[in-house]
């Protein structure tokens, strides 16, 4: 069972979800929060990239498992391909990022809000050395 650091919904999703407190994930979702799980600190891995590595779905799918369920997790290592924040997130992604030494691209002056981005080119993990991933 996963412990849900959110208090009972995520990060991104903030409800329990339809399986909240009911005991049991959908399939997919828990196999979406099994590769979140593998995701090294100072490393990410786009919705996209979870889909396939999976072999279905796809990112809109993922990202509804992350909003649902993903509080359990590293949920901030699960993010959009442009390398933006979770939006009503950031501050606490970014603080998640730094302190792990996630490779960041600090936001131009004229950037509304000042916010960096993922530098997805150093950031991105490709789930390499992780074994056989038969399981999820």
């Amino acid at each position: 069972m996963r412990n849900d650091d959110a208090g009972g919904g995520t990060e991104a999703g903030g409800g329990g979800g339809p399986a909240a407190g009911a005991g049991a994930l959908p399939d997919y979702a828990e196999r979406v929060l099994d590769v979140a799980e593998l995701i090294p600190p100072g490393r990410v891995m786009t919705y996209g990239d979870v889909a396939e590595w999976l072999g279905g779905g796809g990112p809109r799918q993922v990202g509804r498992a992350m909003a649902l369920y993903g509080g359990a997790v590293p949920w901030w290592r699960v993010v959009r391909s442009d390398g933006a924040l979770l939006a009503g997130h950031e501050l606490r992604a970014l603080d998640h990022y730094r302190e792990e030494g996630t490779p960041l691209r600090e936001a131009a002056r004229s950037a509304e809000g000042h916010l960096p981005r993922l530098d997805m080119k150093r950031a991105r993990w490709d789930g390499a050395g992780t074994g056989d991933m038969a399981h999820i």
